[in-house]
C-alpha cells in the first residue's frame, strides 16, 4: 500500500501539471489521462512481481510494469524540466511582457512532453532488446613485454538474467563474445535476478564461452540478492572460474613464468554486508602472486574498488555496475555513489576500465547509455 501510494503522488504530479494545459488537444488528453491511471499501478505491481508463484504471469507482470516504469521516469523528468522551462519563461515575461504567450507555451510544452518520453522509451527499448554492441579498447601499459602486446579481453557485464532477459538474450551475447576470438573472458558481476532454481536454465549459455585461458567471474551485488553461495556454484559447475578475493596466473605466449598475467578477483564492494567471509580485500586477491609478474589486471564489480586496487599494486581494474545511468538523465547521477560512469580512466598508476553493462536492469530501456561487449587490449605504452 505504502508503495501504490507513493506511485499515485508522483503520477498525480505529472498529470495535476500536464493534463489542464492539453484542453486544446482533447484525444492526447484523455489518452494520457488513461496512461497515467494505468502506470499508477502496474509500475508498482512490476516491482512487486515476484510475489506471484506462477513464474510465467510474474514474468509477464514484471514486463509490463517494467516497461511502465521506463516511460514514467522519462514524463516525470520532462514534466520536471518543463515546470523548470515555464518558471523561467515568468522571469522572462516580468522583463519583456510582450516576448511570447505563456498560455501557448504551456499548452505545446504539454504535447511534447509525452510525445518526447514515448520517443524515449521506443528508442530505449530498442536499444536495450538488442544484442550490445561491440567496443574496442586498447589500454597502454607501460613495461609490457612483446607477448603480451595485444593480449584480449573480452568483458560482459551486468547482463541480469531474469523476468525480461532469457536464455536467448543470453546466447547472442555468448555468440558475439565468441566471435572476438579473445584470449580471456571476464563476467564483472551483477549476471542475475533471481535464484539458481528460477534462473538456471536461462544462463546455461555462459558454459559455451569460448576463450584461449578460459572465462572468469566475479560477484556483483544482485547476485548477493539472489543467493550468491548457490551462484558460485552453478557458475563453477558451468565451467567458470569465480575469484573470490583470489588470483589466477596466466601464462601467455613465451614469457618466464615469473613474468605472467596476474587475473585476480574480489567479491563484491558490498559482499560484507551478506557475508563477512566475503569482504572485498584485492590485496588479499593478489597476496602471492609472482612479484615480478608483468600485468596485474583486477576484477571488480564496482568502480569505487579502485582506490584500494591501486593501493594494492593492480595495472588494471575491470567493472562493471553503473550501467552507464542505462537512461538519461541518470547518467548524471551516476558520480555521486561511484568515482566512474564509464569508460576508461586513470587513478595513479591504475587503469579503470567501467563497462556500460551488456544488459539491463528493470526498465527495459536504454537511452543515451547504450550496453556494450567490450573487447579489451592491453599494449604497450
Amino acid at each position: 500500500m505504502p508503495l501504490l501510494l507513493f506511485s499515485f503522488l508522483l503520477h498525480a504530479y505529472i498529470g495535476v501539471r500536464l493534463l489542464p494545459s492539453l484542453s486544446s488537444w482533447p484525444l492526447v488528453q484523455v489518452l494520457l489521462g488513461l496512461l497515467l491511471l494505468a502506470s499508477t499501478v502496474l509500475t508498482p505491481l512490476g516491482l512487486t512481481a515476484r510475489r506471484f508463484k506462477s513464474q510465467p504471469l510474474s514474468d509477464r507482470m514484471a514486463w509490463t510494469g517494467m516497461l511502465f516504469m521506463g516511460l514514467f521516469s522519462s514524463l516525470f523528468v520532462l514534466t520536471l524540466l518543463r515546470d523548470a522551462a515555464l518558471l523561467a519563461g515568468l522571469g522572462v515575461l516580468a522583463v519583456s511582457p510582450a516576448a511570447f504567450s505563456l498560455d501557448a507555451a504551456a499548452s505545446n510544452s504539454a504535447v511534447a512532453v509525452p510525445l518526447a518520453g514515448l520517443f524515449m522509451s521506443l528508442v530505449g527499448f530498442f536499444n536495450a532488446r538488442r544484442t550490445a554492441a561491440v567496443v574496442q579498447v586498447d589500454v597502454p601499459i607501460a613495461g609490457l613485454p612483446a607477448a603480451l602486446h595485444g593480449f584480449s579481453i573480452a568483458q560482459i557485464s551486468d547482463i541480469h538474467v531474469g523476468p525480461t532477459i532469457k536464455q536467448g538474450y543470453l546466447q547472442a551475447i555468448v555468440s558475439a563474445v565468441n566471435a572476438l576470438q579473445a584470449d580471456m573472458v571476464a563476467v564483472t558481476g551483477d549476471l542475475v535476478d533471481g535464484s539458481v532454481t528460477e534462473l538456471a536454465h536461462h544462463v546455461a549459455p555462459l558454459a559455451g564461452l569460448t576463450s584461449t585461458h578460459g572465462t572468469y567471474f566475479v560477484t556483483g551485488n544482485h547476485e548477493y540478492y539472489s543467493g550468491a553461495h548457490a551462484w558460485i556454484a552453478e557458475l563453477q559447475r558451468l565451467g567458470i572460474r569465480v575469484l573470490m578475493n583470489e588470483h589466477v596466473v596466466l601464462q601467455h605466449g613465451r614469457l618466464p613464468a615469473q613474468e605472467a598475467l596476474v587475473l585476480a578477483g574480489v567479491a563484491d564492494w558490498s559482499a560484507a554486508h551478506f557475508d563477512a567471509s566475503h569482504r572485498s580485500d584485492p590485496r588479499a586477491a593478489l597476496a602471492g602472486a609472482p612479484a615480478a609478474a608483468a600485468v596485474r589486471l583486477l576484477l571488480a564489480h564496482q568502480p569505487r574498488s579502485a582506490t584500494a586496487a591501486a593501493d594494492a599494486g593492480f595495472d588494471l581494474q575491470l567493472s562493471g555496475h553503473t550501467h552507464g545511468g542505462q537512461f538519461w538523465p541518470w547518467n548524471f547521477f551516476v558520480r555521486l555513489q561511484q568515482p566512474f560512469t564509464a569508460g576508461l580512466h586513470r587513478l595513479k598508476s591504475l587503469w579503470v576500465y567501467t563497462s556500460r553493462g551488456t544488459g539491463y536492469w528493470g526498465p527495459p530501456k536504454r537511452f543515451g547509455a547504450p550496453s556494450e561487449i567490450t573487447h579489451l587490449r592491453l599494449v604497450q605504452a
